[in-house]
């Protein structure tokens, strides 16, 4: 017997529409028209079809929020306590329990504004799992109040990317967290081009993503937390230093299980992992590795009051040699140009 032909991740969320509109409809057969009409179809085969299908998830999302907050489709108040988190986490613990306070405190005061979305749980009945929405599911546990759910039936591969797309219109996931979902999802078995139209990411971005999470351990990266200061290039940094010095890993974890390390803001705790692997240059010397924009490590720069040292990986010496060459005359040029401005100035 010959298999049905597969389709690809996103071309099933076509049927999303549906199931959301059959909920919608039962509350409130008016909005048949409004929800029922199908999604464009698209050829397989063609370049940015991925795109489009995205595109089309994104204006259906919206198109249900909107019907959501507007009362008119169907929802569910469900017990937070039946509902489990998402088996794939989006986000690092938070730094202060006071940041969840102030959340908590806004739900009790002002209620739940905008409904969470929660999938029936794949091996347990009777229970849901998150698709986005876990600090309401919290703030509800805690004050015994229902939360208000819209009920959505996901894989687990299209649960993913429904995350993922919701995570791009958010501003307070830092870099390592969006990071960490690109990963969660790549393991997940998503495709790159379906990842990276989710999480509005470049090829460039994606390959820096890459480096960080092939050589920092998921543990020590969950030590470290959120880092909501610590931007691409310190984690690039870090990573490099890693990756030249695997042992230092165990001093990380070791840095990282300190009670006087734990009770730290994690962007403190990212520099106390950094200055364990990679200890300050003293005074008469500083070293700087020279990374690629994906975070390869092409080789160091070494600087002293004496002399400036440049030592390039082998595979790019005698490429790079030669474009320095050429470059060093109008660098030098620039040089004595900022050097004769700044006596001047002085």
């Amino acid at each position: 017997m010959s298999k049905p032909p597969r389709r690809s991740i996103v071309s099933s969320f076509g049927a999303l529409s549906l199931t959301a509109s059959s909920a919608a409809s039962e509350t409130d057969p008016n909005l048949d028209s409004a929800l029922n009409t199908p999604p464009p179809r698209v050829p397989a085969g063609v370049i940015g079809a991925t795109q489009r299908t995205l595109s089309d998830i994104r204006e259906e999302r919206d198109r249900l929020k909107a019907l959501v907050e507007s009362g008119a489709a169907g929802l569910k108040e469900l017990d937070p306590a039946l509902i489990d988190p998402s088996p794939f986490p989006d986000r690092l613990a938070d730094d202060s329990p006071a940041e969840f306070e102030a959340f908590r405190k806004t739900f009790l005061e002002e209620g739940q504004q905008i409904p969470i979305q929660v999938r029936p749980h794949p091996e347990l009945e009777g229970r849901y799992q998150v698709i986005y929405g876990h600090r309401r599911v919290r703030a509800a546990r805690d004050l015994g109040v229902p939360v208000k759910a819209l009920l959505r039936s996901l894989t687990d591969s299209e649960l993913v990317v429904a995350q993922g797309l919701e995570n791009g219109s958010r501003q307070d996931l830092t870099w390592i967290e969006r990071a960490l979902f690109a990963w969660r999802m790549e393991n997940a078995g998503i495709k790159p081009r379906d990842i990276k139209a989710a999480l509005s990411l470049d090829d460039q971005e994606m390959a820096r993503m890459r480096s960080v999470w092939r050589a920092l351990p998921i543990d020590l990266i969950t030590m470290i937390g959120r880092a909501p200061k610590v931007g691409r290039p310190r984690w690039l940094e870090l990573a490099g230093a890693l990756g030249e010095k695997p042992a230092m890993l165990e001093l990380a974890r070791k840095t990282l299980s300190a009670d006087k390390v734990l009770s730290l803001p994690s962007d403190e705790r990212f520099r106390e992992v950094l200055a364990t692997v990679q200890p300050s240059a003293s005074p008469s010397q500083t070293e700087v590795a020279l990374l690629a924009g994906s975070g390869d490590r092409l080789g160091r720069a070494s600087f002293t009051s004496k002399e400036v040292r440049l030592v390039v990986d082998r595979a790019h010496a005698a490429s790079f040699a030669e474009f320095l060459r050429g470059e060093l005359p109008s660098l030098m040029d620039r040089y004595l140009s900022q050097a004769s401005a700044a006596k001047g100035s002085g």
